[in-house]
Order: C-alpha cells, then sequence, then structure tokens
C-alpha cells in the first residue's frame, strides 16, 4: 500500500492514534493543540510508522461534533507535523469538509469510521488530493447473526465507492470494524478470523486498541491488546492502531523473531 510517497509492505505497522479531543474512551490518548507535535515526535521515536490524529470520539454512546469544531481542533496540527516530521500522516473523519483541510495540509490518508457512506463527497474529496484512505466496517443497526457476510458486503461497496471515485487501488486499506455494530461475541469472531477480510484484495487495518471487548477498564487492557497485535502479526494484517507505541512494536517484533 502507498501512503504518503512510502510503500508498506511486507509486515505489520504501527500506526500511532493521537486524539484531539476531551471525551476519547481512554483519556492518555487525548491531547491539546498546545500537546500534539510533542505527542507525535515520542510515536516515531517509539517506532510508530505513520499517525493518526482524531477531533472526534466515536466511543460508545458519544455524542458528535461538527465538521467546524473538528477542524476548530485539529487547527494546523498536520501541517506542523508534516513540516517537523515529514512523517506520513492520517486523519479520522468522516467528514468531507474536514478531510478537504486535513489533506490541504498534508494529510496522506483519510480513516472515514463510515467507509465513505456518510458524506458522499468524501471519496471525490480523497481523490482530488490523490490520496489513501481506511474504508472502515460500520452500520446505523446492530448486526445479526455471522458477522462476515454484512462486513465484507460493506466493505465491497464502499472499495467500489472510491475506485468510482478515482481512488488508486494501491491507496486503500481496509477496517472490519471492531466494536462498531457487533456486539462481543460478533468481535472476537471477527478479529480471529480477520485474514478473512484480505479476500477482497486489498490491505487490513486492526483497530481494537484497549476496547471494550476485552472487558474490564481501558486502563487494563493493554495485555489483551497486545495479543490482538501479535495475531494480526501471524494473519498478515498490514497495520495495527493503537495507543501504545513501544509495547505493540516489540510485540510485532516478537512474532517477527519467532519467524526467523
Amino acid at each position: 500500500m502507498r501512503i504518503g510517497g512510502r510503500n508498506f509492505d511486507g509486515k505489520t505497522f504501527v500506526m500511532a492514534i493521537i486524539n484531539l479531543t476531551p471525551d476519547s474512551f481512554y483519556s492518555s490518548s487525548r491531547a491539546t493543540a498546545d500537546e500534539v507535535l510533542r505527542r507525535a515526535e515520542r510515536a516515531v521515536k517509539e517506532g510508530a510508522a505513520i499517525l493518526d490524529l482524531g477531533a472526534q470520539s466515536t466511543r460508545p454512546g458519544h455524542t458528535a461534533v461538527s465538521a467546524d469544531e473538528e477542524r476548530a481542533r485539529l487547527g494546523q496540527s498536520v501541517a506542523e507535523i508534516k513540516r517537523e516530521l515529514g512523517v506520513p500522516v492520517s486523519v479520522d473523519t468522516y467528514y468531507s469538509q474536514v478531510a478537504e483541510e486535513a489533506l490541504s495540509q498534508g494529510a496522506d490518508m483519510i480513516n472515514d469510521v463510515w467507509g465513505l457512506t456518510y458524506d458522499e463527497k468524501m471519496a471525490q474529496t480523497v481523490a482530488k488530493y490523490r490520496a489513501a484512505v481506511c474504508i472502515m466496517h460500520n452500520s446505523h443497526t446492530p448486526i445479526c447473526g455471522d458477522v462476515f457476510p454484512p462486513v465484507t458486503d460493506f466493505l465491497r461497496n464502499s472499495v467500489s465507492l472510491a475506485l468510482d471515485a478515482g481512488i488508486a487501488p494501491d491507496g486503500i486499506c481496509l477496517d472490519g470494524g471492531i466494536g462498531f455494530a457487533k456486539d462481543r461475541a460478533q468481535n472476537f469472531a471477527l478479529l480471529n478470523g480477520y485474514e478473512r477480510l484480505g479476500a477482497l484484495g486489498y490491505p487490513l487495518l486492526l483497530g481494537a486498541s484497549r476496547k471494550s471487548l476485552f472487558g474490564g477498564k481501558p486502563e487494563d487492557r493493554l495485555p489483551a491488546t497486545l495479543e490482538s497485535t501479535r495475531l494480526a502479526a501471524k494473519k498478515g494484517v498490514l497495520f495495527v492502531r493503537v495507543h501504545d507505541v513501544a509495547e505493540n512494536v516489540r510485540a510485532i517484533e516478537e512474532v517477527l523473531n519467532d519467524r526467523d
């Protein structure tokens, strides 16, 4: 996969979560505009290959904010990180207006939790800047039964939206949407069979870090998160989107070392 002039292939890479929000479910992931560059620098030093900036919480029970509020929270963070660090930057948004602003500042990828279906202008906006996109499964109503048919159908449809808009095939990755419109059993079924999504022909991103399927409090979910990262690395998932960069980098290295 190509993101921001860099080709990603051959192993699992870490995407670092940086939330410019006051209400994301894991408080340690939150950063103010004044803190974001320092947080980004630390993530890169710890081994993050790409940074994912989010200005709206999508935790269960969240209160949605407007595109204008997202843009205000992001400010010039993308431009500052690109200027100072030069690393690939993803922005987590489902608003095309926010995507436009982020991409104009140099963002390399849009991470859309509604898989290009919330905002009809999103796919065209990403294509306009020749950017990459992460397409995540989501649903307004809970999934019933086997998780894989509705997830794969949704992702297949969203890939068609991306291609029809002119997004390059090598700029697309897919996220099964752990924790979105799925119960705990379905989340674990998806996690344990995640490689099945690869049949759609695109690289995968896993976003399971510290999520509620692991039980307990977010602060206590790191061991389970690391197990999910090891599983992802064994299954050939291209990216894991995580809160704890250094620990997850080490978990991936453990899997790679076991292969040698």
